[in-house]
């Protein structure tokens, strides 16, 4: 395959700060007959778990470009490593932007380096999109209108567990173990913030670093506390670890399980399925994982797809998926925004969300964004394990909120 129709997937852990692009050069980005999309993922490091992301996002544009690509343009798809590391960000997204010349960023990972990156993005108007992170703070456009989140905010979720708790377990004690950065803050302030005046219920709160080797020690301080209720916030390698320590201890309480470590394949069978039978999330997308799904139409065209351009990948995997749903969601944008591929009209895309309906998510789950609403996801479900596959429990719930987030 040529250049043009290839993925360029670059493993790249430092980059040298480069000087700016010239106006000429970035008035050509729109018209060179290829669309340029710049991306950060943790190919290496404490979150490589994810790296599935943006090896799923790099094989589902090269779908798009054997197909044809979109509008008559093949895509190039640049994907740098930074490590986990939100000090190197801005050197890895100057690159892209000044010497790569990408049209937008796209579906970089983590909160941290994406707010590294967003002043900079924003002030050079490139379109900062579908950042692959639930801290609210990338939903903002009033203050920041070159930047959109996609997937339902860490605050918005710990509210979703909060109101399960109250409507559930009532006035039972409840114990938090809680990841160590931005996304296990915001989901616990979300739980926090949901229970109101009950949080007084909340008996002890641990966090953990990635890298922790005392998980068991962390479960067992839990387990002392004689609490009814865990909430777990975290990555799938530390809920499975959480989930099985718990069953070690005969301990048995109600385990609530964050969305993004919600996976069949990734958290829960390594834990043992029936050690995991009960734990509940929410979710906005389907478990590739679970058999429920195994005649869906959508899943078939995803397992067909990861045996075509992604054949070393997990079908299992839920990052994988979360790439594939994010990179459909983006190739929407782009093919509605026809021969006009200028920054400004990317974004009013983006913007121009209506009812869009990802083949991988939930059902009743839409995609929706306006000018004034920068969450595209805002809806979720709660689900329960029973040993093979995720019951949904109830109806879709939605998960916007008003208060803006905090500077």
């Amino acid at each position: 395959m040529n250049v043009a129709g290839r993925m360029l997937l670059a493993f790249v852990i430092a980059l040298t700060s480069l000087g700016a692009m010239s106006p000429e050069r970035a008035a050509q980005s729109a018209d060179d007959g290829e669309i340029r999309i710049g991306n950060l993922m943790p190919y290496t490091g404490a979150l490589s778990e994810f790296a599935a992301i943006g090896k799923a996002e790099a094989a589902y544009f090269d779908m798009i470009n054997e197909r044809g690509g979109i509008n008559g343009r093949k895509i190039r798809f640049i994907s740098y490593d930074d490590n986990s590391d939100p000090t190197i960000a801005l050197d890895l997204t100057r690159g892209l932007v000044e010497r790569e010349n990408v049209h937008l960023m796209f579906g970089s990972f983590g909160t941290p380096g994406n707010l590294a990156v967003r002043r900079y993005l924003n002030e050079r108007k490139v379109p900062q999109l579908f950042v692959a992170s639930g801290a609210a703070e990338f939903s903002d456009p009033k203050a920041f209108p070159w930047t959109m989140g996609w997937q339902p905010s860490f605050p918005a979720e710990g509210r979703i567990y909060a109101n399960f708790i109250q409507a559930s377990y009532p006035q039972r004690k409840i114990v938090v173990l809680w990841q160590n950065d931005e996304f296990g803050r915001e989901l616990y302030k979300g739980i926090q913030d949901g229970l109101g005046d009950m949080t007084r219920l909340i008996l002890v709160g641990v966090a953990f670093d990635i890298a922790d080797a005392h998980i068991d020690g962390h479960v067992s301080i839990l387990k002392r506390a004689g609490a009814d209720i865990l909430v777990f916030a975290g990555v799938p390698s530390t809920a499975s670890q959480a989930i099985r320590l718990a069953a070690d201890f005969r301990w048995h309480p109600a385990f609530l399980l964050n969305g993004a470590a919600a996976s069949i394949g990734n958290s829960l069978t390594p834990a043992g399925v029936q050690t995991s039978a009960g734990v509940i999330s929410a979710a906005f997308l389907k478990d590739p994982g679970d058999p429920a799904w195994k005649d869906d139409p959508a899943i078939q065209r995803w397992l067909a797809f990861m045996d075509k351009y992604y054949p070393k990948g997990d079908k299992r995997s839920s990052a994988a998926l979360y790439g594939y749903a994010a990179a459909e969601t983006l190739t929407q944008v782009l093919q509605q925004c026809g021969n006009d591929l200028s920054r400004e009209n990317i974004m009013r895309q983006a913007a121009s969300l209506g009812d869009f309906e990802v083949s991988v998510l939930l059902p009743g789950i839409k995609i929706n964004t306006s000018p004034d609403n920068y969450q595209p996801i805002k809806q979720m479900r709660l689900i329960q394990f029973d040993g093979r596959t995720w019951q949904l429990i109830g109806d879709v719930i939605e998960t916007a909120f008003s208060e803006r987030p905090k500077k």
